[in-house]
């Protein structure tokens, strides 16, 4: 399945307006066997912006993809200086309530499963186990040559090395990772190879225009398939890789919930979009249902307590 670097979307139909009643995602939950689906608007909280909402990203900044990160040694040059300084605001990103909220319903034997395609390893840090990230994590970086996985941890340690006057200010932070700089901040930023082999160095994300792992895809159809009902949590799904998954929803006639303040491109799938801020949409479902959601996580964020570098199959550990 490829990533189409779709960067915007605008509805061809009249689709319903939000609602603000909580109680069919509530009914969801009691009844379990719910899949959760979550995008950047579950992050913003924590202070990473979303890519379209009221803010998002995409007005300032255009995401790189994987055939411009691929064709130049510029292009990655200017990619890792600003994921290098962007790595710094992720590592001090905290899960929010929402993430919590998340973690508490898994507790609590609700969800089927939780599928993110965002990169930033709340979900985990906030409690949330079973985790499938469709489009990988930035904690991990792979050889484009010999395929070998390392910790993000490592890479940022010889990046500063490598460059120990960079300092420069970043304008904002994105939810793929990347700080806002000019190129003449970029400057002349040393980019470093693979220790094993010299090959070049990449995320472990999937970018815009690259192709997600089949077999991540089919364990998330499975994921699907075997659930109740899918709950879709601050995401826009204008891109296909996530949508896919709820027309697949639709099609088999499962409950798609969607909470989202802005429309969406799965709404005319969907029960009902619910338009509210999801940290405290969330929260309120949790005390309707008699779930403790509790407060921050011991540890915070995984990035800071984890440097693991696992292989980017399908991702189902917490």
């Amino acid at each position: 399945m490829r990533m189409r670097p779709t960067l915007s979307w605008t509805p061809t139909e009249e689709l319903p307006p939000g609602s603000t009643d909580l109680e069919p995602v509530a009914d969801a939950l009691r009844a379990g066997g719910v899949l959760v689906l979550s995008g950047a608007g579950i992050s913003t909280e924590s202070g990473i912006p979303d890519y379209r909402g009221e803010g998002g990203s995409l007005s300032r900044h255009t995401p790189m993809t994987y055939q411009d990160f691929t064709a130049t040694a510029q292009a990655r040059r200017r990619y890792w200086a600003r994921s290098h300084l962007g790595w710094r605001t992720f590592g001090r990103a905290r899960p929010n309530a929402g993430h919590r909220a998340v973690a508490a319903f898994g507790r609590q034997g609700l969800l089927s499963g939780v599928i993110t395609q965002n990169v930033d390893g709340l979900h985990q840090a906030g409690g949330s186990a079973g985790v499938v990230e469709l489009h990988g994590s930035l904690d991990r970086v792979v050889c484009l040559s010999c395929g070998a996985f390392s910790p993000r941890r490592e890479l940022a340690e010889r990046l500063a090395l490598a460059n120990p006057d960079f300092t420069p200010t970043a304008a904002g932070i994105n939810p793929d990772g990347d700080a806002d700089l000019t190129d003449e901040q970029v400057g002349d930023f040393r980019v470093v190879p693979c220790t094993r082999c010299g090959g070049i160095l990449k995320p472990d994300v999937v970018f815009f225009g690259e192709t997600v792992p089949p077999q991540r895809v089919e364990h998330c159809r499975e994921l699907v398939r075997e659930a109740a009902s899918l709950l879709v949590l601050g995401s826009s799904l204008t891109v296909m890789s996530g949508l896919r998954f709820v027309r697949q929803a639709a099609q088999a006639g499962k409950p798609v919930l969607i909470v989202n303040r802005d429309q969406t491109r799965g709404d005319r799938h969907a029960l009902t979009r619910v338009a509210l801020p999801l940290g405290a949409a969330l929260t309120t479902v949790a005390a309707r249902l008699g779930v403790p959601v509790g407060g921050e996580t011991e540890h915070g964020p995984r990035f800071a307590r984890s440097g693991r570098a696992l292989p980017g199959g399908p991702s189902t550990r917490s």
